[in-house]
């Protein structure tokens, strides 16, 4: 009789394929080169903040993702190449966008703003009825009338109508009062329970609440990524990084 035991594997938890892989991406408007070989990924799950001073890139990243400017580079959504596909196509291959001027049809009503996308459910939709209770409300208001906060609330839920592998959500609560942030914040970490979210964001203690991951660009380029926590303890690191520190009270 063999006494030896055999042998068992080792299981290993792996994480997931990131859902979006960017490698040397290039913008060049006339004779700016404004990203200069931006490389990254963004976790198949949670928030990933995109992150640094102002005019360093961040927007320019979120649309040169979707087509809006001119780049070069590779740009992996779920492992498939996406850099020469048209934006029509890339926002139906499931990349949403929230733009940071919010972009709602002022002279059409809460209702009319959300059937545009989806003509059958509107303000009925079940993530509409669950995490926007307040547009229910006011479906038949026209959109201009709302406040900042209110039309925010309209844009996503605009994109949460759409099947999104991926959402791309630029300073969500850039003007708001600490109030509304708090309702962005809480709407943004459900959201992204269900859908990776890359988040570009000045508000500290907003990212320091719901962001994972963080990647910090200045001129161009990509110059810190990792957890988003440990940026955020770092008084000295967010100091240099991003010229703002956190204080021990948790305010920026």
């Amino acid at each position: 009789m063999n006494d030896e035991t055999t042998a068992q594997p080792v299981e290993t938890t792996r994480s997931p394929a990131p859902v979006l892989q960017v490698e040397d991406l290039h913008v060049r408007y006339g004779g700016s080169h404004i990203l200069q070989g931006v490389s990254f990924e963004v976790p198949a799950t949670g928030v990933t903040a995109l992150l640094g001073r102002n005019g360093v890139g961040k927007t320019t990243t979120l649309k040169a993702l979707l087509g809006l400017a001119p780049r070069t580079g590779r740009i992996a959504l779920d492992g498939q190449e996406i850099q020469t596909r048209t934006t029509t196509r890339i926002v139906r291959d499931g990349i949403g966008y929230v733009p940071e001027d919010r972009e709602v049809f002022g002279g059409l009503t809460v209702e009319e703003n959300l059937r545009l996308v989806d003509p059958a459910t509107g303000t009925d939709a079940p993530i509409v009825q669950e995490l926007f209770p307040d547009l229910v409300t006011r479906r038949a208001q026209r959109a201009g009338t709302l406040s900042g906060g209110q039309q925010q609330m309209v844009s996503l839920a605009r994109v949460l109508l759409r099947d999104n592998r991926l959402l791309l959500i630029d300073e969500p609560t850039k003007g708001l009062a600490p109030k509304l942030v708090t309702e962005v914040a809480d709407v943004l970490g459900e959201v992204a329970e269900a859908t990776p979210i890359l988040l570009v964001e000045q508000n500290l203690p907003l990212v320091r609440r719901i962001a994972d991951t963080v990647i910090v660009l200045d001129a161009g380029k990509v110059v810190h990524a990792g957890s988003a926590a440990d940026l955020i303890a770092d008084p000295e690191l967010t100091r240099e990084l991003l010229g703002v520190a956190m204080r021990r009270d948790g305010a920026a």
